[in-house]
């Protein structure tokens, strides 16, 4: 059974499977995440959603160079959550299934793509505490601390 972090699924509420690919990526002792702007300012695990035909990795390897500016190696796969949340940018409610990979973070090969993302780097205690939802922040807990 997949763990859920977060709220609850709201009764009565229709919600859309969003299938993710998210990475925990670590480096000389920190950890590369993103930072996106809006709609609300958070902290988070580079990734997003897998595009209907695409592949989960070649989704990872995507999702991490557009947020970030990174090119990284080596995924390998640790484990998986759901949450519940509403998604405004694309007005829906979503039931979110997030895929966690830790990668290996190569070069950067220039400044994120995806508007009001940056890249920033932190230690993993740091990381824990600032990321913005409680699945993303367990999995640094359970692999990096």
């Amino acid at each position: 059974m997949t763990p859920r972090f977060g709220a609850p699924p709201q009764d009565g509420r229709r919600y859309t499977l969003r299938p993710g690919v998210y990475a925990i990526l670590p480096r000389a002792g920190r950890l590369l995440l993103t930072h996106q702007a809006e709609p609300l300012p958070e902290t988070q695990l580079p990734g997003g959603g897998i595009d209907p035909g695409e592949h989960p990795i070649t989704a990872l390897h995507r999702e991490v160079l557009e947020e970030t500016g990174w090119r990284i190696a080596a995924p390998r796969r640790l484990g998986a959550f759901r949450r519940f949340t509403y998604m405004p940018e694309y007005d829906l409610w979503a039931e979110k299934l997030c895929i966690v990979f830790v990668a290996t973070p190569v070069r950067p090969l220039g400044p994120p793509t995806e508007p009001g993302h940056r890249a920033l780097w932190l230690d993993a205690p740091a990381a824990a505490r600032m990321l913005g939802n409680p699945g993303d922040s367990a999995f640094v807990r359970r692999h990096c601390l």
